[in-house]
């Protein structure tokens, strides 16, 4: 459903939609800070992880002794990785983690504030861009090696 050039949108439904992207930016807001509080949280751990094995590797015990538990440890967080990519399909690295938790406490907000994702989406293809949405886009000009090698 596409809308045809010259069509008007009602101003309750622009008034609407301006209300439904304030409450999706909150919303995606705090989804931010709750993921980047997790990002934290697990950097927090892996630093207590690494000093707790220190401590034991070089005062309480020696590296015999944690060279197969750093080793079982490792092998872990590798099958935690590859279950990661299995059940979302993203590359287990930062960026695929935060996209996949942002996403899920995005969903999770936003049936807690019961936003219409449907109905936002509907309205958003209904209006036309704004003039400060739109960017201008420059088509990218690829030239053949030969003609880029000459100019240097």
């Amino acid at each position: 459903m596409l809308p045809l050039t010259g069509t008007k949108v009602s101003e309750s439904a622009r008034k609407e939609l301006e209300e439904m992207e304030k409450a999706k930016a909150a919303i995606d807001e705090r989804a931010d800070t709750l993921v980047r509080r997790e990002l934290w949280a697990g950097l927090g751990f892996l630093m207590a992880q690494t000093v707790g094995f220190m401590r034991l590797t070089f005062w309480e015990l020696s590296w015999d002794v944690m060279e197969p538990i750093c080793f079982y440890v490792t092998s872990m967080y590798f099958m935690a990785g590859y279950t990661f990519f299995i059940r979302t399909n993203k590359e287990p690295c930062f960026e695929g983690f935060y996209q996949s938790r942002f996403s899920s406490q995005q969903k999770r907000l936003m049936k807690l504030h019961n936003f219409d994702m449907g109905r936002y989406n509907e309205l958003k293809a209904a209006a036309p861009p704004s003039p400060s949405s739109s960017e201008i886009v420059t088509p990218l000009v690829i030239q053949p090696f030969e003609q880029s090698h000459k100019k240097l």
